[in-house]
């Protein structure tokens, strides 16, 4: 029979299959010699509720830790795709801080107002909504998960790929706290700092924490058209913490946190030449633009929220969170890149939620243990696209140039009720059952017209306007088992059922395409896996394996298409529709190896097999045709780390790193042009430091400088083709004072 696990981190909801990190960094940086530890450390986790090692934890995680996150040179959520298998995560298109994400096929890559995101992401036990500003940058972290799965019965709003939670350092009773200075190529400029501890003395029961982060570079490009850099960073973010503390069966946390991104537009290069821009030939540089708009592209993200523990006795321990958060984003999207005004776009967004959580925790050391919770989530998000579309080659109409205007919101109310219990059947064999019931409204109001001119202030007419609501219910169970074979060996197997509510077409043209106006469906996912988690060598080995088998039914897919205007032409249409079944399995390898006190070699591995068993267009099954996006066959990473102790006390690490994708399609399209072929991309950092006060950091990104494409456009009625890249190679030095 186990003993009583009942974590007073309660918030602490997923967690991690592989801690990436030896004993001497998990134990905390200047603890001890880098050198003197020789076994890995099973870290303390609470991936469902209650504390356990990561070894012991059933289910597929990946968590990163402070000295993890600085060692791989992680500096926002983007960086995390390479050291997560299959894990796809990069900026949306022509945004800074805009996510978009996948995991094992499952995501979503179209960021408007009324499209859910397929993996969710937390800041601190609250779920964020929309996928503006959602790309955190990394500063003052305790730890970062990625959980890899259908998601619903432990916490927070159901996600049908996975979640992704950043976890901000806790409130010390002490006072301490850091400040770090980095420079770089691209003039790059990044301070961080935080202040944290007790207020009014230790016995006051009052702690705060205050961190700041401003991050600044030039651009990787320029628009040579006005002079000005594209692809450059301007985020300044802050966050608050307050805390009041009842002995230790009662407290209250305050949390407060900011985000304002001015950085310009994202460069995208020109893949194709474009027939109605003749004068205007592809470039050579993969991040210039020649653009006559605005270099505007702001997103300001800002929330609150309340969180209560309470503690009644040694079996129970109850949390209530209710939490506030907004954002508001403008941004010029010029598609062709050109100065010609042929397919310009300005679109505002905007979001606000509110959500509420109560959760209970048992735990009475006995053989049974859960955890039960209520969730209420409301939220509005809106905006306006005001769209500008225009061939040259053909005469002046009424449609050409075409002027249009999007606007409307999307209002999502969900309740849940969820439960997650585990029961030891014998000594070695421990069964987990769970389930949650949502019940889900869309409210959608949607007007969407054509204008005489750039001023959009005469409409000569209506593509859609509509107000209607949908209702989703579902079930979603969760079963496992896990049998511990040996005290160093764990396997088990699980069956869960993944769920994201349909909604309604924000960019319906109801006049030209009825169907548009109509409700998509809901999505749905089983989800089979079984895994084993595995120390060898006297734990100086971990292994963990994982098998997934996923059937993936009606699945959102926003398409960017055309549609025929009243004097016969083409115009651009952005569809959203159900494509049908897909099936989606793979196998995931994660690993960690000290084959001596100084050496640290860790990675992982993974296979991804996403193929549509139906996909129906026109009344026509065309599955065989179609291609899964974000979803590359194979990827993985190795790191190497060098460590050795200094004679004055310090310690210095060095690291490689190499990761690599297969070929992948990054959008519905299915543009063989955007398309991006396998690649890998090369790191490497040294760390030194000189005491427990002082380190210094030199990294490097890409050091290749390999080209790779992470999305792109194609609007073949318009002749643009164009794709985004990753960045290039970069390099920084940080100097960082703890105290």
């Amino acid at each position: 029979m186990k003993r009583k696990h009942l974590s007073l981190a309660i918030g602490c909801v997923l967690l991690s299959s592989m801690p990436l990190a030896s004993a001497q960094e998990q134990a905390g940086a200047g603890d001890q010699p880098a050198s003197s530890a020789t076994t890995l450390d099973s870290v303390k986790v609470t991936a469902r509720k209650r504390e356990e090692t990561l070894q012991d934890v059933p289910v597929a995680v990946t968590a990163f830790t402070p000295e993890t996150l600085d060692k791989l040179n992680i500096k926002d959520l983007g960086d995390l795709g390479a050291q997560v298998p299959n894990l796809t995560i990069y900026a949306a298109r022509g945004s800074t801080s805009t996510v978009t994400a996948y995991i094992r096929g499952v995501g979503q890559a179209d960021p408007l107002w009324g499209v859910d995101p397929g993996v969710g992401i937390y800041l601190d036990d609250v779920y964020i909504a929309r996928p503006q500003g959602a790309l955190l940058d990394v500063f003052d972290v305790e730890r970062i998960e990625v959980l890899r799965g259908p998601q619903g019965t432990l916490y927070g709003k159901n996600t049908i790929g996975g979640a992704i939670k950043y976890i901000s350092r806790g409130l010390p009773t002490e006072t301490e706290g850091f400040a770090s200075v980095t420079v770089g190529n691209y003039n790059q400029l990044d301070v961080k700092a935080a202040l944290g501890g007790s207020i009014g003395g230790p016995d006051s029961g009052l702690r705060g924490r205050v961190s700041v982060a401003s991050m600044n570079r030039d651009g990787f490009g320029k628009n040579t058209y006005t002079g000005q850099d594209v692809s450059d960073k301007e985020i300044n973010a802050a966050r608050l913490q307050l805390g009041a503390y009842s002995q230790d069966d009662f407290d209250v946390q305050f949390a407060f946190d900011y985000l304002d991104d001015q950085s310009g537009v994202r460069g995208a290069k020109m893949l194709a030449p474009n027939p109605l821009a003749p004068a205007y030939p592809p470039t050579s540089d993969r991040y210039d633009i020649r653009s006559a708009m605005r270099n505007v592209n702001d997103t300001e993200m800002k929330g609150a929220s309340a969180t209560v523990n309470w503690r009644p006795n040694e079996d129970w321990a109850f949390k209530y969170i209710i939490a506030k958060r907004e954002s508001d984003t403008e941004t010029s999207i010029d598609f062709d890149v050109t100065p010609l005004t042929l397919v310009d776009v300005r679109a505002f967004y905007h979001d606000n939620q509110v959500s509420q959580e109560l959760q209970a925790n048992f735990d009475g050391g006995g053989r049974a243990r859960g955890v039960m919770g209520l969730y209420w989530f409301n939220g509005d998000a809106g905006g306006q696209v005001l769209n500008h579309f225009y061939n040259p080659l053909l005469a002046p109409s009424l449609t050409n140039p075409l002027f249009g205007d999007t606007q409307g919101v999307v209002n999502t109310e969900s309740i849940a009720v969820y439960a997650d219990w585990t029961f030891d059947l014998t000594d070695r064999l421990a069964l987990n059952v769970g389930a949650r019931y949502t019940d889900e409204d869309k409210h959608a109001v949607a007007l969407n017209r054509f204008y005489t001119g750039l001023d959009y202030d005469t409409s000569w007419g209506t593509a859609a306007n509509f107000d209607k609501t949908v209702n989703f219910k579902n079930v979603s169970p969760k079963i496992s088992l896990d049998y511990q074979i040996t005290p160093d060996i764990m396997v088990y197997g699980l069956a869960s059922r993944g769920f994201k509510s349909g909604g309604y077409n924000i960019r319906a043209n109801t006049t030209s395409v009825p169907r548009s106006g109509e409700p998509f469906d809901d999505e749905k996912v089983d989800s089979y896996e079984i895994g084993s988690k595995m120390s060898f060598l006297d734990q100086r080995m971990f292994l963990n394996l994982a098998y997934f088998y996923n059937k993936y039914e009606d699945i959102q897919l926003s398409v960017f298409t055309s549609y025929t205007l009243p004097d016969g032409s083409s115009s651009f249409f952005g569809d959203f529709t159900n494509a049908g079944k897909g099936t989606v399995q793979g196998v995931e390898v994660e690993y960690q190896f000290l084959p001596t006190a100084n050496w640290l070699i860790s990675g992982n591995l993974a296979w991804l097999d996403a193929k549509y068993d139906e996909f129906i267009d026109a009344g026509v099954n065309i599955a065989d045709s179609q291609e899964f996006t974000n979803a590359p066959e194979f990827s993985g990473a190795l790191n190497v780390e060098y460590r050795t102790d200094l004679a004055n006390g310090g310690n210095l690490s060095a690291r490689v790193g190499y990761s690599y994708q297969s070929a992948v399609w990054p959008t519905t399209d299915l543009s063989p042009l955007i398309k991006q072929e396998g690649y890998g991309l090369l790191g490497a950092g040294v760390i030194w430091r000189a005491n427990d006060a002082w380190s210094f950091s030199l990294q490097g990104t890409n050091l290749t400088d390999k080209e790779y494409r992470t999305t792109g456009y194609n609007i073949a009625a318009y002749g643009v083709l164009t794709g985004f890249y990753g960045p290039p190679r970069q390099y920084s030095l940080t100097a960082r004072y703890d105290f």
